[in-house]
């Protein structure tokens, strides 16, 4: 596969998170056909470039792609809410070092100064849930917990301890979290991939279904925000509170209905 060819520069910044906004694992296809001709439209008419944002490492997004039968590639991505990937020429996706690099070490000091931290909320999790403590090559302390309720209990008492001047944070989806540096999550990437591209916020949009999103769902970010009927209600709050777009549709239907209505 290869990215839609652009006549000029971008003009116009799209990002899509991927799993329940896009992805619909029960649709047939996964992600609708309007939403590629929705895509190439407005790649002719707008210069668009556009992306996926997404908690899902490199590899799971490649799988993503061709389970969802993408007919191109998008021109960036995000991948476990901080990391940016480009396609080179040949399809094949690079990552930003700069970028990725300052991350990493960020993360790793970061983790390290918070070993007690950390340390204190596993046992908690240990000791009052059923919940699973991960720690893995590029997911140094996340949790898998059983079902949301579960989760919810854990992220009001992961907020009881951290302290909220600290740089440590997390991110959830669902029953997933993962902790992070505060400085590197899906907005302060989607800013940078603006930066990259000569864009700012004004001319930024913005779509997501779940916690995750939260900070690329925000104006300071993207002056156009949307999310589907199927987001979680925070997130359908949180959009609605700045005047963004809360589609009538769901998933990647949903997502054509956000486009129409800011870019028609």
């Amino acid at each position: 596969m290869r990215t839609l060819p652009i006549d000029g520069s971008p003009a116009l910044l799209l990002s899509f998170d991927f799993d329940g906004t896009l992805h619909d694992p029960s649709g047939n296809p996964p992600v609708a056909l309007s939403f590629f001709e929705a895509i190439q439209l407005l790649r002719t008419t707008r210069n668009a470039f556009w992306g996926i944002n997404t908690g899902r490492s490199m590899e799971h997004l490649r799988q993503g792609l061709i389970e969802s039968r993408f007919p191109f590639l998008p021109d960036f991505v995000v991948v476990r809410e901080r990391e940016i990937f480009l396609p080179n020429p040949v399809g094949r996706f690079v990552p930003v070092l700069p970028w990725n690099a300052k991350c990493d070490v960020d993360l790793q000091k970061l983790l390290k100064k918070s070993r007690k931290i950390l340390k204190q909320i596993r046992g908690e999790i240990a000791e009052h849930t059923g919940a699973e403590w991960i720690e893995q090559a590029g997911e140094p302390a996340g949790i898998i917990s059983r079902t949301d309720l579960e989760m919810d209990w854990i992220v009001s008492r992961i907020r009881e301890i951290i302290a909220p001047a600290s740089e440590l944070g997390w991110q959830r989806n669902s029953i997933y979290l993962r902790f992070g540096h505060k400085g590197y999550q899906k907005g302060s990437s989607l800013a940078e991939v603006a930066r990259m591209f000569g864009l700012g916020a004004e001319q930024t949009f913005a779509m997501g279904d779940s916690h995750n999103d939260l900070e690329m769902l925000d104006v300071a970010v993207a002056r156009f925000i949307a999310c589907p009927m199927n987001s979680v209600e925070e997130v359908k709050q949180h959009v609605l509170a700045q005047q963004g777009y809360l589609s009538n549709s769901s998933y990647s239907v949903g997502v054509v209905e956000a486009l129409g209505h800011f870019f028609q």
